[in-house]
């Protein structure tokens, strides 16, 4: 990462970066996700540093409103399909009154490609498609989907806003 970027709004994907990945059914047909209690934490440390935080997915489920309401996320935004993503940040922004290259991004799949390509810090866990760990200008992190990715992320960030001007990433 070159230069300095003024990060005002982190945005997350949720399966294969909140979670592992993992599509966990019972026998009735009840749906689990795992998610890593560490990540929980990297909200909190952003809200201290007065970043806004936001949830963007394809997929639409209460297990996330539920995950996204306990992490106190600002934004949700579920069922973002076919550029949806890219869509929802650009919405978040105008409602902050903020451009896309104050956004950090983390994203694992092909449908987040498009944001991750506008974002102005785009990272991707250690276990992200080959296609996203080939993005020019993209942060390939060292921890896997729902190990703890968001919170290296967010520790970079936060880390890097306590030693210089607030909301500044290098």
């Amino acid at each position: 990462m070159d230069g300095m970027v003024a990060i005002k709004l982190f945005l997350t994907d949720v399966d294969g970066v909140l979670t592992d990945g993992g599509m966990y059914y019972t026998e009735s047909g009840d749906e689990f996700k795992k998610f890593n209690t560490r990540d929980g934490m990297g909200f909190e440390l952003l809200r201290k540093a007065g970043i806004k935080t936001g949830i963007i997915t394809s997929e639409n489920t209460q297990i996330v409103a539920r995950r996204a309401a306990k992490i106190k996320a600002d934004y949700l935004h579920q069922g973002q399909r076919d550029g949806g993503k890219l869509a929802a940040a650009l919405e978040i922004c105008k409602q902050e009154g903020i451009s896309l290259q104050e956004v950090a991004y983390i994203g694992d799949d092909l449908n987040c490609i498009e944001l991750l390509k506008k974002a102005g810090l785009a990272a991707c866990p250690a276990d992200a498609v080959a296609q996203v760990k080939a993005l020019p200008n993209i942060h390939v992190l060292k921890t896997k989907g729902g190990e703890g990715c968001v919170r290296e992320l967010v520790e970079m960030i936060v880390e890097n806003t306590e030693q210089k001007t607030p909301g500044f990433i290098c």
